[in-house]
C-alpha cells in the first residue's frame, strides 16, 4: 500500500448523497450540510461556486471542484443572481424533489434550451484519523480543469445517474471514489503546485520504497538499518534522503503513522484493550505505546478513547 492509497482507507463512499441537476438561469443551490468533502462537476454549461470562506470560482464544462467542510457553499448561475437559493443537503433528496435518499434533482421543463447547466454533486463522508491526514493537506476549495483523467469517469457518472437500475448506488459509490482519486492526483501534480511532501517522495526510488514498506507492515520491528537493507542502500543514504524529502526521519514518520492507526483502532474497536492496540501497531507492551501516543497525540490512549466516545455520543 502506498501513502496516498493508505490515506483513502477511511475515505469511502457508502450510500453517499448524489445530486444530478439540470437547471436554467437564474438558479442558486446552497449546500448546507458542510460535508467533509464534496465533489462538484459541471457536465454542461457553466456556473460559479461561492464558498462560505473564500472567493468565487467559475466552473465550465467538465471542470471539477472539491470543497472541504465543514464550511458550506453555494452554486449559482452568475454572481449576484436573482434566484432564491434552494437549500440542499441530506433532506433535499426527497420524493418531492424527484429523488430518493441517494438521488436529488432539480429540473426545468425548458432545460434543453440555450444556457442550461447540468451539475453532478457528490457529498463524501470522511471518517477517522487516517483520513484526517488527507483532509489536512487540502485547501477549502481546489479546482481541476477539464481534459484530465477524470473526464472518462464523468462520462460514466452522467450515464449512471440518468437511469434507475438495481445496484446503482454501488456503482455511484465506486465512481465517486474513482473521481475523487483522479481529481486529487491532478491537483497534486498541477504545474507550480505545492503538494504534501509525501506525494513527491513516493516517486523517489529509495524513499518511495521505504514508504511502501512502512505502510505495508507498520507493526514490523523496523530500524533504519533493516529498512535500508530491504531497499538495498546504506543506512546513511536512506536517513538523509528520507529526511530531505519527507521532512522527518524514517522512524519519526513511522511512529506518527502508528499513532494515527492506533487512534482509529481505539475508536473503531472499543472492546480492544490498550495492550491489544499496542500490539497491533508494533509495540510489545502498553507502557512504551502509551508514552509514544501521548507524545504524538497529546493525551494518553484511554483519554483519547473517552473523548472520542463522548464526541460520537453527542
Amino acid at each position: 500500500m502506498d501513502v496516498f492509497g493508505d490515506l483513502f482507507r477511511g475515505v469511502r463512499a457508502h450510500g453517499s448523497l448524489f445530486g444530478s441537476s439540470t437547471l436554467t438561469a437564474p438558479w442558486a443551490l446552497h449546500f448546507v450540510d458542510g460535508a467533509p468533502l464534496t465533489l462538484c462537476t459541471v457536465l454542461g454549461g457553466a456556473g460559479w461556486i461561492v464558498p462560505e470562506d473564500g472567493p468565487p470560482e467559475r466552473l465550465g464544462d467538465y471542470e471539477t471542484v472539491v470543497v472541504r467542510g465543514p464550511a458550506t457553499f453555494t452554486l449559482v448561475d452568475e454572481i449576484g443572481t436573482s434566484a432564491e437559493p434552494v437549500a440542499c443537503g441530506e433532506f433535499c433528496a426527497t420524493s418531492e424533489h424527484g429523488g430518493t435518499r441517494h438521488r436529488l434533482g432539480w429540473s426545468d421543463d425548458n432545460n434543453t434550451g440555450t444556457g442550461a447547466t447540468t451539475l453532478i454533486v457528490g457529498a463524501y463522508p470522511v471518517r477517522g484519523e487516517i483520513s484526517r491526514r488527507l483532509l489536512d493537506v487540502l485547501p477549502s476549495v481546489l479546482r481541476v480543469e477539464a481534459g484530465g483523467t477524470g473526464d472518462a469517469v464523468l462520462d460514466h457518472l452522467a450515464a449512471e445517474v440518468a437511469v434507475d437500475v438495481p445496484g446503482q448506488q454501488v456503482v455511484l459509490d465506486r465512481l465517486l471514489d474513482w473521481m475523487l482519486v483522479c481529481t486529487l492526483r491532478e491537483w497534486f501534480d498541477r504545474p507550480g503546485g505545492r503538494p504534501p511532501a509525501w506525494w513527491a517522495a513516493q516517486r523517489d526510488p529509495v524513499v518511495g520504497e521505504a514508504l511502501r514498506l512502512l505502510h505495508a507492515d507498520p507493526a514490523a520491528s523496523w530500524t533504519v538499518a533493516t529498512l535500508a537493507d530491504r531497499i538495498g542502500v546504506s543506512r546513511s543514504t536512506l536517513a538523509k534522503r528520507f529526511t530531505e524529502l519527507v521532512g522527518e526521519p524514517p522512524l519519526t514518520y513511522l511512529t506518527r503513522w502508528r499513532m494515527t492507526l492506533a487512534a482509529d483502532l481505539l475508536v473503531e474497536k472499543p472492546e480492544a484493550t490498550v495492550a491489544a492496540v499496542a500490539r497491533a501497531v508494533g509495540y510489545s507492551e502498553p507502557f512504551g505505546f502509551s508514552a509514544a501516543f501521548k507524545r504524538v497525540r497529546g493525551v494518553n490512549p484511554s483519554e483519547f478513547r473517552r473523548t472520542a466516545a463522548t464526541a460520537v455520543a453527542s
